[in-house]
């Protein structure tokens, strides 16, 4: 344990001493080549004014990414706003990005700010891109253009100054493909790409954030906890982390709670039996292959995690990596049920 946590402080200053070289602002920890990759990616997309598409599985830090681009740009002193397309409707994302006059639509009770307004002369990130409706997508892409657009129930044009960052779990090119993404809007959001691989493919960076978590949960707690067990810390290792860095952070803080030793233990650590060591997606899907839509597919392991926890919806979007409410608006199309 002595050893861990010496090897995070050398990383702390390792991670320290790359941000100073590269002038970033970035709370993204790890040691491995990806995340030095990733921030020397922040550092380029940090220069530069253009549109960046962040692409990742949900979990891995793609909002850390997008706010270490703002704050490590010449747009830092100005507002940040992030947005998540896949948690409203076409008509409330609509009234998000754009805003709405007063008795634009039922219940529109007051004039409201659209988030590209609040965004102004700084940064927005549109989490879960791929989620936006073909009309949405239109609009959306008039602005990017640079047109004006206007607030739903008004006439007045409102021109914004406003550095987009777009992020998606999705295979874009596949919907593109499938007409269900503009080609157009696809090719104005990639002028710059940075891809944020799982945790799975970083497992040098596991042990440095399993203490980094320990660290902040400790501090919250005021728990007197050492580190981790040897047994701990391989069964961390040896998790394949479906849900990500998210799902790590979520393991951690549970377990800093329920810990009632002076270290971590295996027992202290809820891991889900869904992805267990040694399986990798790629082998799960090709042992149980059979031909399917990814649709049917994301049913049916959704179906399948919700059964596993007892339809406890909480810890289903934990081990999904997704939101609480990206479960219920999947449940909701898909027409998922309880048997």
């Amino acid at each position: 344990r002595e050893e861990l946590a010496q090897n995070l402080t050398q990383v702390r200053t390792e991670n320290y001493q790359l941000r100073e070289r590269l002038g970033i602002q970035s709370e993204i920890v790890g040691r491995s080549e990806a995340i030095v990759k990733i921030n020397e990616e922040i550092a380029r997309a940090a220069a530069s004014k253009a549109t960046v598409l962040i692409r990742g599985e949900s979990g891995v830090g793609k909002e850390l990414v997008a706010r270490a681009v703002h704050y490590s740009s010449p747009r830092r002193d100005h507002t940040f706003v992030c947005l998540n397309c896949a948690a409203l409707s076409e008509e409330l994302l609509a009234s998000e990005l754009f805003g709405h006059e007063k008795g634009a639509f039922t219940g529109a009770y007051e004039r409201k700010i659209g988030k590209f307004e609040l965004a102004h002369q700084g940064t927005i990130m549109l989490d879960e891109i791929g989620e936006m409706s073909p009309g949405i997508q239109a609009k959306f892409l008039r602005v990017l253009e640079g047109h004006p657009f206007e607030r739903l129930g008004g006439s007045k044009a409102i021109k914004v100054d406003v550095r987009v960052i777009a992020a998606t779990n999705r295979d874009l090119e596949k919907e593109v493909a499938e007409g269900r993404f503009r080609r157009d809007l696809f090719f104005r959001l990639r002028v710059l790409e940075i891809v944020v691989p799982p945790l799975r493919k970083r497992v040098d960076d596991i042990p440095v954030l399993a203490y980094y978590f320990l660290n902040k949960f400790r501090e919250e707690t005021g728990r007197k906890i050492k580190g981790f067990t040897q047994r701990a810390m391989d069964r961390l290792v040896s998790y394949r982390w479906p849900g990500n860095v998210r799902e790590l952070k979520n393991v951690i803080e549970r377990a800093v709670v329920l810990c009632r030793g002076d270290a971590i233990d295996q027992e202290d650590l809820l891991l889900s039996s869904l992805n267990t060591a040694g399986d990798t997606a790629d082998a799960m899907i090709e042992s149980a292959y059979r031909p399917c839509s990814l649709a049917e597919l994301e049913k049916a392991h959704i179906a399948a995690t919700l059964k596993h926890t007892d339809w406890n919806k909480s810890r289903s979007a934990m081990i999904l990596g997704i939101e609480r409410s990206t479960l219920d608006r999947k449940i909701r199309r898909y027409g998922i049920t309880r048997e």
